[in-house]
């Protein structure tokens, strides 16, 4: 798997914009975005054609939110807080029919609608002694790689390449893992962006032999641990819609459903739907004493 995707700044009289541009999921992602918002959108979807995209995403602001309505987008999912304390809409548009148009959106209303319907048990119960937690440093980003290698045969980031883990790791990326003898067998991140304070808990692996401990659940709360000390308090993931399993995790964590990104990404063998999941911080330690 080759994934180059890049980040575009473009900066004219009118407008500023932050593009992701990701071609092997054929999308571009409008990250940031100040000034005249017509011509951010238009230059997003120039590029978006000239680069062959099938689906253009906008972090639209709630102040842009008919605006971009109007421009023929559609708001799949929300995070509450993720602009220093304003949220985040997820605009879409498509290029292509086929993108469009997903079999699972049905069988996947009612995985969420099973999961939230869980009674929450925020309680972590600790795994046996064989099995260690560690804070991920350079010198483990082979070991880690291998994990991802073995979960994801197909992964939207280059996780399966030890440079590509240093690299984010150097740019504030925090990863924990378990290890069990003398590999990995669990792990985690949170990507955390200081100027906005918010951190996307993501690339949650597990090995299936592992998978009875509870372990990621243990993972993300000392991710969370990490970045209220950093005073990130906005904290979001988005998980595979067809997982029960995941999604089940961060519903016991507190976190709440905020919609579906259609189609979003290559994991595995195919496109798939995201579900987006939403957690403010600073109120977790109220929700737990309130339980």
């Amino acid at each position: 798997m080759h994934n180059t995707a890049s980040v575009k700044k473009i900066k004219t009289e009118n407008f500023l914009a932050e593009l992701y541009l990701d071609p092997f999921n054929k999308r571009l992602r409008v990250d940031d975005y100040a000034g005249k918002l017509e011509d951010a959108v238009h230059e997003a979807e120039r590029t978006a054609k000239e680069q062959q995209c099938e689906k253009l995403i906008f972090r639209g602001r709630v102040e842009n939110y008919s605006d971009l309505l109007a421009m023929g987008f559609q708001c799949e999912a929300v995070i509450d807080g993720y602009f220093r304390g304003s949220n985040q809409y997820f605009f879409c548009k498509y290029f292509s029919d086929e993108r469009r148009i997903n079999p699972h959106w049905i069988s996947e209303d009612r995985i969420i609608t099973s999961v939230v319907a869980i009674e929450r048990n925020p309680d972590v119960i600790m795994p046996p002694s064989e099995y260690q937690l560690l804070k991920i440093t350079e010198q483990d980003a082979e070991k880690l790689a291998a994990l991802y290698r073995e979960v994801f045969q197909i992964y939207p980031t280059p996780l399966h390449d030890p440079a590509y883990i240093k690299k984010t790791i150097q740019e504030g990326t925090i990863y924990y893992a378990f290890r069990n003898n003398d590999d990995l067998v669990s792990a985690a991140s949170a990507e955390v962006n200081l100027f906005y304070k918010n951190a996307e808990l993501t690339d949650c692996a597990t090995l299936p032999s592992h998978r009875k401990h509870g372990l990621m659940k243990i993972l993300l709360e000392k991710l969370e641990k990490d970045l209220k000390s950093q005073g990130v308090f906005c904290a979001y993931s988005i998980a595979r819609a067809l997982s029960f399993g995941m999604n089940a995790v961060l519903h016991q964590l507190g976190y709440s459903y905020r919609g579906r990104l259609l189609n979003n990404c290559y994991i595995f063998d195919k496109l798939e739907n995201m579900n987006v999941w939403v957690k403010n911080l600073a109120a977790a330690d109220y929700w737990r004493h309130i339980k």
